[in-house]
């Protein structure tokens, strides 16, 4: 903005370019008094660069007129026209007597022409050309347009005048005009020579024609259509607004795109976003404090200059708005407000920080507006717009065009926020449901990834566990439910718990499987739809899975699968092959069967257990997932852990995954055969006392004397209930692992149960008796009958 010049005022340059004078009228206009301005340098008082033109007249010690950026003493920019006129001092030496520009027009002496008046007073720049393009006359605002006096343009073309572009193609359009005889309209947005800002230009380049049509010269009338340029650019950038904020949810990427997108579109040299800490982790926002100072994070920040060095605060970094101050004003009053440096409440805000001060003056930041950013009603943040390299200042409009990106802006970004703490949230209750560490295992060594999907989309239900088994035997189960978000998880969560509890009853897979199809049934008709008298299942709740066992003593592992993707078995010379199992279908359709599979392993076999996410990763299908896999496990054996790394890296590509991903790698051991003795007894009581003493004789061999009482008690005890209760073939085996098991099996699928005996009864005691001297004990179906099983803890030291 252009401000209006004093009369009275001058000042004085000398040739070394320091100010000798000034006048009263440069201290209103500028607020310096004479003892603080002379002596100083002239450029102290520079806010930008003169006009090309103006450094020219300079240097050749010329007359001059034309736009000049000042700094006022309380830091603002003020744009004046300005006049210097070249003298001479007493020595002879150069000085320099500037003062505002005085209107001259064109005419001889007396009276001026009614029509010369007309053509110096219009408020538009006027120029007429000859049939050469050659200038024949300008009126006074196009001389200041220009940085020149008519006299010394006449006689020159456009491109002799001013050769520099855009001026080559004014030119050409000019002569265009000439040949043709026809008018032409041509925007430009540029610098003229006499103008210290760019503006919009709309010229009217139209031919003068006699009385018999023959084109005698052209005439060019400018329009300065800079406030229509600006109010086009504004709506450019709330379009760009409307289109790029908001494509994510996340909430420093939605930050970051409002910030971008003003500087991008030009409206503001800098832009930072500060975010109150509650909305920037994603939880809900609480009241703004009233007499406390307010906590902001830095979220996002976007400048015209290459890594925001007006910043004083990094991005990420705390930045605390004390009480009172003009940022926490704004807040409160709920709606934006724009600033210039001298204002008195910014100049508060600026004492607060000397380094915020430092910047604002080194990089002239000469407009600033604070937005509070809110939306439904709630308060998120503040966002600042400044301008530095633009030279005019904001806008009423521009505040207008300010709080329309931040009101947009602030419903993404809550709605991101929102996001965030739904996320967080699933993906707690998720880890929550997941295991925390994997138990120490003698069957197999373990490794696994879970992967949540990308910040795009909501977290699915893929779970996974590892269940010791009586035996030494261990249970893998990987499963997937359909959907995503916190109901997922939930469902997840007790599909988990069922695995657990029907694998503690030791089911075999297929058996696991139908009992856990029941369940999702169960889980679908109490989550569909509520429609009285309803049988059939909604089809909302669905999940596949695959379950494994591993025996180290048998190396058998026994497998089955509903509707999830076949494990990988890598074996130990390397070969990758996909186990070819009964697919089965998904869980939660019911009526159909489970079908298992049974497979001997070599020792140092590694079983890969996966959910579809893996497999099924942005940028290939299945087929080729297949084949990346088969690729990542094969090759010499290496560990675990940099094993599942191979994997994510191939499949995964450093891209996040649609879907969740749970990938679990097993390497398979075999149980060393003597830590497991095995006897087959015969149907005699006898075999009682027989079975006590080999039992006591195994647990000396192993250096076990400690437990020899506790296990010959538990052997005698269930060796008697298989003869009594049971029948052939009836067998004893003891494993020493991490605990010392004991197993008697026999020829019946009766399950035993434990029951207390009354006083007078003769029998009833034997498990209640096995159950205390045992950590643990149960019973499970074998193809031939049953086994039941005690567990007890190794001495100490042993």
């Amino acid at each position: 903005m252009q401000e209006r010049v004093p009369e009275d005022l001058a000042f004085v340059v000398d040739a070394g370019g320091a100010i000798t004078a000034w006048s009263d009228g440069a201290r209103r206009l500028l607020g310096h008094e004479p003892g603080e301005i002379v002596g100083r340098p002239v450029d102290d008082l520079l806010a930008a660069r003169l006009p090309e033109s103006t450094r020219r007249h300079t240097a050749e010690g010329r007359r001059w007129a034309g736009e000049v950026a000042l700094r006022h003493r309380d830091g603002n920019r003020v744009v004046v026209r300005l006049q210097g006129t070249p003298l001479l001092d007493a020595k002879g030496g150069r000085l320099w007597l500037v003062t505002g520009t005085v209107p001259v027009y064109p005419g001889e002496h007396g009276a001026p022409p009614l029509w010369d008046l007309t053509l110096a007073q219009l408020p538009v720049p006027v120029a007429v050309y000859d049939r050469d393009a050659r200038l024949v006359g300008a009126n006074e605002t196009m001389t200041e347009v220009m940085g020149r006096s008519e006299e010394e343009m006449k006689g020159l073309t456009l491109w002799e005048i001013e050769p520099n572009p855009p001026f080559d193609t004014c030119d050409r359009l000019q002569r265009e005009v000439l040949r043709t005889g026809e008018m032409i309209f041509h925007e430009e947005h540029s610098k003229a020579p006499g103008e210290i800002r760019p503006h919009a230009w709309s010229m009217f380049m139209s031919p003068l024609k006699d009385e018999a049509g023959v084109v005698q010269g052209m005439s060019a009338t400018v329009f300065d259509t800079t406030e229509q340029y600006w109010a086009r650019r504004r709506l450019a950038v709330l379009n760009e607004a409307s289109l790029r904020i908001g494509s994510t949810l996340d909430v420093p990427r939605t930050a970051e795109e409002m910030a971008e997108v003003a500087v991008a579109g030009g409206f503001a040299d800098f832009v930072t976003v500060d975010l109150l800490e509650s909305v920037a982790r994603g939880d809900e926002p609480g009241p703004l404090p009233t007499r406390t100072s307010a906590t902001l994070r830095r979220t996002a920040q976007r400048s015209v200059l290459e890594g925001c060095p007006e910043s004083v605060v990094a991005t990420g970094d705390t930045i605390g708005y004390p009480v009172g101050t003009l940022p926490l004003r704004v807040l409160a009053a709920e709606r934006g407000a724009r600033h210039r440096p001298g204002d008195p409440e910014l100049l508060e805000w600026l004492k607060v920080s000397p380094a915020r001060a430092r910047t604002v003056t080194k990089y002239m930041i000469h407009s600033v507006m604070m937005v509070p950013l809110r939306a439904r009603g709630v308060t998120l943040g503040l966002v600042h717009f400044m301008r530095h390299r633009t030279p005019d200042p904001f806008s009423e409009d521009d505040l207008r065009l300010a709080e329309d990106i931040v009101a947009r802006a602030a419903v993404s970004v809550d709605n991101a926020r929102r996001f965030t703490r739904e996320r967080r949230t699933a993906l707690a209750l998720q880890r929550s449901l997941l295991p925390e560490r994997l138990p120490e295992l003698a069957a197999m060594d373990v490794a696994y990834r879970y992967l949540p999907s990308g910040a795009g989309a909501d977290i699915g239900g893929d779970w996974f566990d590892v269940i010791p088994l009586s035996g030494a035997r261990v249970a893998l189960v990987v499963g997937d439910v359909v959907g995503h978000g916190i109901q997922a998880s939930a469902t997840m969560g007790r599909l988990r718990t069922a695995v657990r509890t029907l694998a503690d009853v030791d089911l075999a897979p297929d058996e696991l499987l139908t009992q856990l199809d029941d369940l999702v049934i169960r889980l679908d008709r109490e989550e569909g739809p509520e429609v009285r008298g309803e049988e059939e299942a909604s089809g909302q709740v669905g999940a596949t899975c695959l379950y494994a066992v591993y025996d180290p003593v048998s190396r058998r592992c026994t497998m089955a699968r509903a509707g999830h993707p076949p494990p990988a078995l890598v074996t130990p010379d390397g070969s990758v092959r996909f186990m070819d199992l009964p697919a089965g279908p998904p869980l939660g359709l019911g009526g159909l069967p489970f079908e298992a599979a049974e497979v001997q392993l070599e020792e140092n076999s590694l079983l890969a257990l996966y959910t579809d996410g893996l497999i099924e990763a942005p940028g290939h299908d299945i087929e080729i997932g297949i084949s990346l896999l088969r690729q990542a496990l094969g090759g010499p054996a290496v560990e675990l852990e940099e094993t599942c790394e191979q994997v994510l890296s191939t499949l995964l590509t450093g891209r996040p995954a649609d879907d969740d991903v749970v990938l679990m790698l097993a390497r398979t051991a075999v149980l060393d055969a003597g830590k497991v003795r095995t006897w087959q007894l015969p149907p005699d009581p006898a075999a009682v006392a027989r079975a006590r003493k080999m039992a006591g004789e195994q647990l000396a061999e192993w250096n076990l004397t400690e437990a020899e009482f506790a296990t010959e008690l538990i052997v005698s005890e269930l060796v008697t209930n298989a003869l009594r209760y049971g029948g052939a073939p009836i067998e004893l085996r003891l494993i020493r692992d991490s605990t010392l098991i004991c197993e008697v099996s026999d020829g019946s699928s009766s399950a035993p149960h434990l029951r207390r005996a009354r006083v007078f009864d003769e029998g009833g005691r034997g498990l209640l008796l096995v159950a205390q001297l045992a950590e643990r004990w149960g019973s499970r179906q074998t193809a031939t009958g049953k086994t039941i099983w005690a567990e007890q803890d190794l001495p100490t030291g042993v």
